[in-house]
């Protein structure tokens, strides 16, 4: 933030200037509440899961589809919270955070979430929420240069009544502008469950739980509920909804039950804390999510004759489960038994060879082996994982496929590869760094010449 010339200008009307000073702090708040937004969009941690990953856009889909939207502009990303939540920001991106998961009770309720937050993205809410906020912010910010205005003035109680009145009318504003999207974000998710010939029933009682939660106590409140606010009167309309549904009373499938169930374990199993995930799914509970959960947290515990007890139980049943052996690799990899850790990957990706995280994981366990003869089938795996999808194998393939040039000993095409991850990541002075010094050893007029050149040009001009 730069500061402005010291020197006040003379002249004009006292209303003038104060509106000049309101304009002012109201652009002044939008700034503030951008740099918020981007400070929290930095803050956000990611998880990467691919069997996750899958079932959240299988379940994403068709709603997309029905709401006449094309499923891959949607972005689907999962955050390593805790707390209960599920949101949409600008540019079609679906945040659904692990607490929200592991406080679900079955699939229905996970779909009937996703059909909630796809009602905004298809009523354009996102970009209405910054007209609401700024509406909003006029008689917040008025109230405050007023209320400041009569307190300088001497009149200390009638300035606080002004400011603390301007502030009640925005939340009313802001409350009442979030009450009617919820509404809206209602009815199209059920018109998109009903379109899609699946039960609301689960999006109802996702809703009641927060309704009686919020109901019960008003100083904690799930985030969720505070985002969505949820009041009786809704409620009844929503339930009104569902009951005149045809698909009310549809089930999920068992196998599209049992999946949910996996995955939830799965999660609960990476990002509870360890004597949490022991309560939740006792020794006691021989079921296949309840191991898989206990897999996973024995493995960070770390007990790895455990992990591997549970995972092999599982394989044993399930023998074509290619998360199985993505996590037998995991195990084994942590275990530093890095050549059977790539004998599990390998398997997983035979039984899933269109799954770029997870050859990334078998590449880096080819390179943590330090076997030279490893290093050129691991740049084969890192290229096709780059090729199938480069933001899912994300800037880790990039540093892999740099470890295995360097192993090969070809170092301009390491630099570019180094070029690549800066780039991806947006460390731009870093990226024309290491894209000139792939340039000047790389033959002139060959594609990857042009890439290091196309990457400098670019880093330079974003400057």
């Amino acid at each position: 933030m730069r500061s402005g010339d010291k020197k006040r200008p003379r002249g004009g009307r006292p209303a003038q200037r104060l509106l000049r000073r309101l304009t002012i702090s109201v652009s002044t708040i939008a700034i503030l509440c951008s740099s918020i937004q981007a400070a929290q969009a930095q803050s956000l941690a990611l998880l990467q899961d691919t069997e996750t990953e899958r079932a959240l856009k299988s379940y994403e889909d068709p709603l997309a589809k029905a709401a006449g939207l094309d499923p891959n502009a949607i972005h689907l990303y999962l955050l390593n919270d805790l707390s209960v939540n599920a949101f949409v920001a600008e540019g079609q991106n679906m945040f659904i955070q692990s607490g929200i998961i592991l406080y679900l009770h079955s699939r229905n309720e996970l779909v009937g979430v996703m059909a909630h937050e796809t009602g905004h993205i298809r009523a354009g809410h996102l970009s209405r929420n910054t007209k609401a906020l700024e509406k909003a912010s006029i008689p917040m910010v008025a109230s405050l240069v007023l209320g400041l205005a009569a307190m300088l003035a001497g009149a200390g109680d009638l300035g606080m009544a002004v400011m603390m009145g301007g502030q009640q009318v925005a939340q009313a504003q802001l409350v009442h502008f979030t009450y009617v999207q919820e509404g809206t974000a209602d009815q199209i998710a059920v018109k998109l469950l009903n379109a899609t010939h699946q039960s609301a029933m689960g999006m109802l009682h996702v809703f009641g739980r927060f309704a009686d939660e919020e109901a019960m106590s008003a100083y904690k409140i799930p985030p969720f509920a505070a985002d969505h606010p949820v009041g009786q009167d809704r409620i009844a309309y929503l339930e009104h909804l569902v009951d005149a549904s045809p698909y009310r009373d549809v089930k999920d499938s068992p196998g599209d039950e049992h999946q949910f169930e996996m995955f939830q374990a799965k999660l609960a199993g990476y990002v509870l804390p360890v004597d949490e995930v022991f309560h939740r799914y006792p020794i006691s509970d021989t079921g296949e999510p309840a191991r898989y959960a206990r897999a996973m947290a024995y493995m960070r515990k770390p007990d790895m004759s455990a992990a591997l007890s549970e995972i092999e139980s599982l394989i044993k049943e399930e023998p074509r489960n290619p998360f199985f052996y993505e996590v037998l690799g995991q195990i084994y990899v942590s275990m530093t038994d890095t050549q059977k850790g790539v004998e599990a990957y390998q398997k997983a990706v035979d039984l899933l060879p269109d799954a770029p995280e997870i050859r990334v994981e078998l590449a880096a366990a080819q390179l943590a082996t330090e076997r030279r003869d490893l290093a050129q089938p691991a740049l084969n795996n890192l290229k096709q994982a780059l090729q199938q999808d480069s933001e899912s194998a994300g800037p880790f393939a990039w540093f892999q496929e740099a470890q295995a040039y360097s192993e090969l000993g070809n170092e301009p095409m390491a630099n570019l590869a180094t070029a690549e991850r800066y780039y991806a990541i947006g460390v731009l002075p870093q990226a024309k760094i290491f894209a000139a010094r792939a340039s000047r050893s790389l033959p002139k007029g060959t594609p990857d010449w042009q890439r290091a050149s196309d990457i400098m040009a670019a880093s330079a001009s974003a400057q």
